[in-house]
């Protein structure tokens, strides 16, 4: 109970702030927890004043909306009328329901508007920072929002899916880099990464599994990625041309360690107990010794 009006105060006070920065009247009182909701309004107001001139998608808004609505029906004053106590007299019960449910939509009403205004912002924050390659100021939020797709992935075969993803943006980011070699570099050590990191995750539930799907995955992921790879090598200089080379042959491996698994869990061997960067690594079916 105490950590339920506690958070009920800490949302009406955070209601307050929110309406003082936005030019409303001051409200001459100070909480506890004042030091840090002063810091969430002043993100707030950053995300809303410094969002990029970009369109929120429809279905976004609309969701969006959807969601608010739902929330204050299910937590507006029908939840207040329910908890005032029976005992109240008609009067002091109506003239109580209206002062408290006055002062609650308000305060939800403005953390759900401030809620939106930071959904808002980020979600655009974050389609405008799709292009961003490194050196950019929202490339940070680019690979943030990778980070966060991961942590959100339900399995394996989709984390793995996802690094193979973030490998090809990393190819596409590259090709934006010829002649800055540092960057360029840079750059493909990350895609280098992602691909180790996919394959791995896919070889490995297929291992487990004696399923071929996530080899299929792997399989098709270096076709498509090695004619783009190699396409970097058109009129590179050498340095650069040794680097992407290196490249290439992790992405030989990645084949040759997926048709290596294909093979072994066609002839029913058991799971690989051993592995290495790119996930188990099978012994040799008996036909092919």
């Amino acid at each position: 109970m105490d950590s339920y009006l506690f958070s009920r105060r800490r949302a009406a006070r955070f209601a307050q702030l929110l309406d003082e920065a936005n030019g409303g009247r001051r409200h001459h009182v100070r909480s506890r927890a004042d030091d840090q909701l002063v810091a969430l309004v002043a993100v707030g107001r950053r995300l809303t004043q410094e969002r990029p001139d970009v369109e929120v998608e429809p279905d976004f808004r609309v969701g969006l909306r959807a969601m608010l609505v739902a929330t204050a029906e299910r937590e507006g004053p029908g939840a207040t009328a329910a908890s005032t106590p029976d005992g109240a007299g008609a009067g002091t019960r109506s003239s109580l329901l209206g002062a408290v449910t006055a002062r609650q939509v308000r305060a939800r009403g403005a953390v759900l508007v401030g809620i939106a205004a930071g959904a808002i912002a980020v979600s655009g924050i974050s389609a405008a920072s799709e292009d961003a390659v490194p050196g950019d100021a929202l490339y940070g939020m680019k690979r943030s929002t990778e980070r966060a797709q991961l942590a959100l992935a339900s399995s394996d075969l989709s984390r793995g899916q996802l690094f193979l993803d973030f490998a090809r943006t990393r190819l596409t980011e590259a090709t934006t880099l010829r002649g800055d070699l540092p960057g360029f570099t840079a750059v493909l050590e990350d895609m280098d990464a992602d691909t180790r990191q996919g394959v791995r995750l896919l070889t490995t539930a297929a291992a487990q599994r004696s399923d071929t799907a996530g080899l299929d995955a792997v399989n098709t992921f270096v076709a498509g990625q090695r004619r783009a790879v190699g396409g970097l090598l058109d009129g590179a200089d050498r340095a650069e041309r040794d680097r992407v080379r290196r490249s290439l042959a992790l992405l030989d491996a990645a084949r040759k360690r997926s048709d290596a698994l294909r093979a072994a869990i066609a002839c029913g061997l058991p799971t690989p107990v051993s592995g290495d960067a790119l996930g188990p690594t099978p012994a040799t079916c008996p036909e092919h010794r």
